[in-house]
């Protein structure tokens, strides 16, 4: 060994004795609580999410320096495939664009969007159509199926309307897919208190907070995966949105808290 490195032997022998340096050593332990918050986000999360995650958890070391060490030990955060593009279909009935990308609002169950993706398994696609509250970015209703039928939104808009019961009329903003423009949809939303609005025709940023959403879902939990089964597909889309995402996710638009934190917040302050 020491040929190979050209030192004499003593001097070798000699470092071997020396021990860590504090800096090191308190490198070491850090980078092991670094680790897990990594994996306790399964992978998802990157610098700014774990600096936080530490500073909570009573660390008071830098931004700078955890972004260096997660450099140094190769933790990124994971990124998504690409899917494919598809399409729904022209709407029977347009909304207006009432939403207009005000995208942040005072008070929960002001506005709610709502969207749709799909996930690939062995046995074919599963759909995903999802109701985000803008107030708290919540996933408030969400509904799964094998098909691309009208029942996977409004199954999904039951569900938020039965869990938050609003008492006063709600913004529900959709692209225009044709489930969205069904005259089932305008009928629901027209019984229960709910105001349909619409995105420009191919214009994805009018539905930017749901369009977000679908982007960490794939990125943080999808990932490259192809899923045996729907039903494996299913049990892990509801461990993101109501284990994971709900509960326990930062999101950097409420202060790097998740949305239940959020909201439990907000009404302890009322």
């Amino acid at each position: 060994m020491c040929r190979v490195l050209k030192v004499q032997r003593s001097g070798f022998y000699a470092w071997l004795k020396v021990p860590l340096s504090a800096r090191a050593r308190e490198d070491a332990r850090l980078v092991n609580r670094i680790r897990h918050f990594y994996h306790a986000s399964q992978g998802s999360y990157g610098r700014p999410r774990i600096f936080t995650d530490l500073r909570e958890d009573g660390e008071t070391c830098g931004k700078h320096r955890v972004a260096r060490l997660m450099r140094e030990h190769k933790l990124r955060a994971l990124r998504t495939y690409k899917s494919p593009r598809y399409r729904y279909g022209k709407p029977d009935r347009l909304s207006p664009n009432t939403l207009d990308r005000q995208f942040t609002v005072e008070q929960p169950d002001t506005v709610w969007v709502t969207d749709i993706t799909y996930i690939r398994t062995w046995e074919g696609w599963l759909y995903l159509a999802v109701v985000l509250d803008l107030y708290s970015r919540a996933v408030i209703g969400w509904s799964m199926k094998a098909t691309l039928s009208r029942d996977i939104v409004l199954d999904a808009l039951l569900m938020a309307v039965w869990r938050r019961r609003p008492k006063h009329n709600v913004l529900v903003h959709s692209d225009q897919g044709s489930q969205y423009g069904s005259d089932d949809w305008r009928r629901f939303c027209k019984e229960h208190n709910l105001e349909p609005s619409m995105s420009r025709r191919g214009n994805c940023w009018d539905n930017a907070v749901a369009e977000s959403f679908f982007s960490n879902l794939k990125k943080e939990r999808i990932k490259r995966t192809i899923y045996r089964t729907r039903d494996d597909a299913r049990a892990d889309v509801f461990d993101y949105i109501e284990v994971f995402y709900n509960r326990t996710r930062r999101h950097s638009h409420i202060g790097m808290q998740s949305p239940y934190a959020f909201e439990q917040a907000s009404k302890a302050g009322r």
